[in-house]
Formats: C-alpha cells, sequence, structure tokens
C-alpha cells in the first residue's frame, strides 16, 4: 500500500451484500495490524436501489471521519449501475476499478472510455451462482478486491472466512464462502 491511508468505494444494490462484504474487509485488514473503517450511504431504498459504502484502510490511525469523495479503489457489484452511476467520479487517473461483469476488460475499457485506470473484471455473478447456488457476488468481489490490492494472501483470507463465518453461519454455506472466494481470487482479469 503505497499510500497512508487507502480508500475504497464499493458500487451495489441493496441486497448484494456489499455492506458485508466493505465490513468484512475492515475485519481482515485487522490481520495486517491496520486500521480500518467500514460504513454505509443509503436511506430509505429498498432491496435493489443503489447503494455506496466505504472503506478506509491505513497502517496509521485515521483521523478523517467523512464520506470519501476521491476512492483509490471503486468496486462494482452490479454492472447495471454502469449506466446509471457515475463510478469514476473523483477517482484519479491512476485509480483502480474493480468490475463484476462477463466481459473482458479491454471491453468494459471501452464501454466506459476509460484511459488511464487500472481495470480488472471477475465474473462474481456466476462465481455466486455456481459456489453459492444462489445470486450474492458480495464474497466473489471481496476475494476480487484482496486479490488485486494484496492485502491478503487467498489462504490468509479463506482462513479469516473460516473463523469469522462460522460463528454465523452452518460449516456449508462457510464452505461455500470460501470457494466463491478463492475462485474469484483466481479469475480476476486486468489491464
Amino acid at each position: 500500500m503505497a499510500k497512508d491511508v487507502m480508500e475504497i468505494r464499493w458500487h451495489a444494490r441493496g441486497g448484494q451484500g456489499a455492506v458485508t462484504a466493505a465490513k468484512t474487509l475492515a475485519e481482515m485488514s485487522l490481520a495486517k495490524d491496520m486500521y480500518f473503517q467500514a460504513f454505509p450511504e443509503y436511506g430509505p431504498e429498498r432491496m435493489g436501489a443503489p447503494i455506496q459504502c466505504f472503506n478506509r484502510l491505513s497502517k496509521k490511525k485515521i483521523s478523517t471521519y467523512c464520506g470519501i469523495t476521491q476512492p483509490d479503489i471503486v468496486v462494482v457489484v452490479d454492472s447495471s449501475l454502469l449506466g446509471v452511476v457515475d463510478i469514476t467520479a473523483g477517482l484519479s487517473e491512476d485509480g483502480i476499478i474493480i468490475v463484476n461483469t462477463t466481459d473482458e476488460p479491454k471491453t468494459v475499457r471501452k464501454k466506459l472510455n476509460l484511459n488511464e485506470h487500472k481495470l480488472f473484471v471477475v465474473d462474481a455473478t456466476h462465481i455466486s451462482l455456481k459456489s453459492l447456488g444462489r445470486f450474492m457476488p458480495n464474497i466473489p468481489m471481496l476475494g476480487a478486491v484482496l486479490k488485486v490490492t494484496g492485502l491478503l494472501e487467498k489462504e490468509e483470507a479463506a482462513e479469516f472466512l473460516s473463523k469469522s463465518f462460522s460463528k454465523k453461519f452452518s460449516a456449508k454455506i462457510v464452505e461455500k464462502n470460501i470457494k466463491a472466494l478463492k475462485e474469484a481470487f483466481g479469475e480476476v482479469k486486468g489491464e
């Protein structure tokens, strides 16, 4: 992590688990002795409505307590938001975009008219349907974020999920989420 504070903005629709993914990412940063923030920004939206949530991760104490307007990384959990939300708002030219899509990076780059941004894609929808048996792309997207940032290695992340999720979910659900996370690590593509 080159900067003192890494700021991440997640774009999703209500019910897709982005808030859970952001909170899980924050908790995972503890394994690296980091300070963190994870918070949503939404009102009375219903399931399916566009939402945003955020992370701040740092090796130093974080003294900023406001929304993120200039993220280092943008995570798009639902590609249908690409035409609805300006995902590049505030993102620097060397910023990173990670999109849940079946498209190749060059196709997404052309569609969004992206020039300098680093772009990564992963088919988190397919991974979630195959691994979890339902549409819940949050954990595959978390895997993509971890792979792109290098915050945790695949096995470290899987171990964290195992410990954390086993407090809330059955062993079968935990196993499926670990499978989805690992698969995303292997399938994320970038340019």
